[in-house]
């Protein structure tokens, strides 16, 4: 039984955006297990990589996101591990080396943080949008301390919007 285009699309899109298994991606799209099989063998001999785009699909958009997040944490509980290290008082480094150290670590934490923010532009933006309100909310409090009230009652809906837009 000869299938659209469209069929094989749609599978393709259940294996690689979806997730989904080869069986589940036939299932889905209404084909069998072999044929999706053989339809992403014909398509990597034709260059279209559905393993690659798979992958590339993980970790692009929301996969991105969640990417550079356990990437940083990873970075940091290493360079957390690095810091108890250097707190340990058996550790038989010298205070030069110990300096060396500190300093290589405030690099590499400045430029994890410059990496992150640049995958994450919108985080960094919700960040700074949120420092800023801090601000006004402690300007308010401190010139205006009669529209404390008010504020509040507009920061709470303000800030769901800011995470809306920035999220």
């Amino acid at each position: 039984m000869a299938h659209t285009d469209e069929t094989r699309r749609r599978a393709r899109a259940y294996y690689v955006h979806d997730r989904l298994s080869l069986e589940a991606a036939g299932d889905r799209a209404g084909v069998s297990h072999s044929t999706v099989a053989r339809w992403k063998r014909v398509a990597l001999q034709e260059g279209d990589d559905w393993d690659r785009a798979r992958a590339a699909s993980s970790i692009s958009a929301e996969g991105l996101k969640t990417t550079a997040q356990a990437v940083l944490e990873d970075y940091l509980v290493q360079h957390q591990a690095t810091l108890e290290g250097l707190r340990n008082p058996d550790a038989a480094i010298t205070p030069l080396q110990r300096a060396e150290v500190l300093s290589r670590l405030s690099d590499s934490f400045h430029k994890a943080l410059a990496a992150h923010a640049k995958l994450q532009p919108e985080l960094s933006r919700l960040a700074v949008s949120m420092d800023v309100m801090k601000l006004l909310a402690g300007f308010i409090r401190e010139r205006y301390p009669q529209h404390v009230a008010v504020f509040l009652e507009i920061l709470e809906p303000f800030g769901e919007e800011l995470s809306r837009a920035y999220a």
